[in-house]
């Protein structure tokens, strides 16, 4: 009895050290200063994403409408024009990520192997430029080099070649294609600058070892930097789908908020403003978007998972 009636008492004893740890003078500065993002954060992201998804279960009117449900999951999973636009979601999305993540590789490895370091801050620059540019200018400037006439500035160097004018943004069969070069040529430099700085961090002791075994650049690039950099492109996957799937600012300067031309560049998240500013369906468009949230969290989720797989094996 007295040993048991002593582990209490030692047990409450660890239990009021643990709750006075949090009551500490010296924590509450700490406090302080992680208080206003707290505030920013239960206010900003908690707060709109709980009650966007209450607005998704009522009625398409204002906050207050009546209850209905799974009603607008049910309209939005049989609505053609939301798989058409989580579609054209994807096929922008993915082709996007797969060949930033490609050329950006590509292009870091050929500028960490130059001798100068003057020369490789050069190209990081030029490389990182247009990732500053804002997406508003992004679309304008492919617009002009994009323009379906004879006046654009592809078309005009397509023409001396014989070959017609290109309807870039006017032609549904390749209007997807060219949004990716927009959003290619405006991503290629932040990930080229991770890459850069994930290839610092290869050990060289590695390429040492195989420079003794006689290995060509090819076979230590291809066994040596990108295995070492298996994280990295796990984390570019990953943040290149997540962003892929939220492509709207740029759809929407190009095809309007129709997803001209027909429809070829309606996204998911056009599809959400679509009935949330201009239908005035609430309900409908936060259905929507925690529908694309879903989507997205299962295909991260997947991606880890084969990831995980792989190492495993």
């Amino acid at each position: 009895m007295m040993v048991s009636e002593n582990t209490q008492v030692i047990a409450g004893q660890q239990t009021t050290a643990v709750r006075k740890k949090w009551l500490r003078s010296t924590d509450i500065a700490g406090w302080c200063f992680v208080l206003p993002l707290l505030v920013g954060v239960l206010g900003f992201s908690l707060y709109p994403m709980v009650s966007a998804l209450l607005t998704s279960f009522r009625g398409n009117g204002a906050a207050s409408a009546q209850w209905v449900g799974l009603t607008n999951y049910s309209r939005v999973l049989q609505d053609d024009l939301f798989w058409g636009a989580l579609y054209n979601t994807i096929y922008i999305g993915g082709l996007s990520a797969i060949l930033g993540i490609v050329f950006s590789f590509i292009l870091a490895s050929l500028v960490h192997h130059l001798p100068w370091q003057r020369t490789r801050n050069l190209f990081k620059a030029i490389f990182f430029l247009p990732n500053v540019v804002s997406a508003v200018a992004t679309s304008l400037l492919f617009s002009l080099l994009f323009h379906p006439g004879k006046e654009g500035l592809i078309n005009y160097a397509l023409n001396w070649f014989g070959i017609d004018p290109v309807g870039w943004f006017t032609d549904p069969s390749i209007a997807r294609l060219s949004v990716v070069f927009m959003i290619l040529w405006s991503a290629l430099g932040y990930n080229t600058i991770i890459f850069l700085a994930a290839l610092q961090s290869v050990p060289r002791e590695q390429y040492e070892a195989a420079d003794i075994d006689g290995a060509s650049a090819l076979g230590k690039w291809r066994y040596i930097t990108i295995p070492s950099l298996r994280p990295i492109f796990l984390f570019m996957i990953v943040m290149g789908v997540i962003n892929g799937m939220k492509q709207f600012t740029n759809v929407w300067l190009i095809g309007g908020s129709a997803g001209n031309p027909s429809g070829a560049l309606m996204t998911s998240v056009l599809y959400i403003y679509r009935n949330a500013f201009l239908s005035s369906q609430l309900g409908i468009a936060t259905a929507a978007s925690y529908l694309l949230f879903v989507f997205i969290l299962l295909l991260t989720l997947v991606i880890l998972k084969v990831n995980a797989k792989n190492q495993l094996n």
